[in-house]
């Protein structure tokens, strides 16, 4: 039965709730239901903060394995939402971990080695506006908005890895300040100080990259015949 005042969030963290119970009684039908059920949003949030398909999926894959892994750990008091969420944050921190080594690993072989080297730079050259194709897109999107989603993607993808997970845990999830100082291992202060300072980085990136595309814009005008 729903209550007049229950609204659809109410209903998915009441079911949430219910198979969380569930699969920490050994339930494993309720464990993967409620895998399922946050995959895609797991995959979104991944995608978003390391801005690669490929590293969002495997992000992805070892954040879901670790919550089917700790679900008898998981507190009622806490949303499951908000839970697999931090297990998630974890993830992509932990393959950025992983990914600094190895430049700084391959960045030291390079310096000691007598052998010019014809591999690329180190690193996912994929941008957030690479990944688009994988994001969720409406049938009236216009041309405008489009564009503005890649300018908006490309210049997340030029912040540095915790300015962009705040961002993407406070203005795309719309996280509490609580939530995201608790995820992240810091004060509250320091969360509201750096999504300023992450704020300002980004509108400054989004207006060098309007400019551009206006100078762009002129400069194929004048070309015109």
């Amino acid at each position: 039965m729903t209550l007049p005042d229950e609204t659809a969030a109410d209903r998915e963290r009441a079911l949430d709730a219910r198979l969380a119970r569930a699969a920490r009684s050994g339930d494993t039908k309720s464990l993967a239901s409620l895998i399922e059920r946050h995959q895609p949003r797991v995959y979104r949030m991944c995608l978003r903060v390391t801005g690669n398909e490929e590293a969002a999926a495997e992000a992805t894959q070892d954040a879901l394995l670790r919550a089917v892994r700790a679900i008898a750990t998981f507190d009622e008091r806490a949303q499951f939402s908000t839970w697999i969420t931090r297990i998630a944050i974890n993830a992509c921190f932990s393959r950025a971990r992983s990914e600094k080594l190895r430049r700084h690993a391959s960045l030291d072989a390079s310096i000691h080695s007598s052998r010019p080297s014809a591999a690329g730079p180190a690193g996912d050259t994929q941008t957030f506006a690479d990944s688009l194709p994988g994001r969720e897109q409406t049938a009236h999107s216009s041309v405008e908005k489009t564009e503005e989603q890649h300018r908006l993607l490309g210049a997340l993808a030029q912040l540095d890895f915790e300015a962009r997970t705040i961002l993407v845990l406070r203005d795309g999830h719309d996280l509490e300040y609580e939530q995201i100082a608790s995820m992240l291992g810091i004060a509250i202060g320091t969360v509201k100080s750096r999504l300023f300072r992450a704020r300002v980085a980004l509108r400054e990136l989004m207006e060098e990259s309007g400019d551009r595309a206006t100078d762009q814009a002129t400069d194929q005008a004048g070309d015109r015949p």
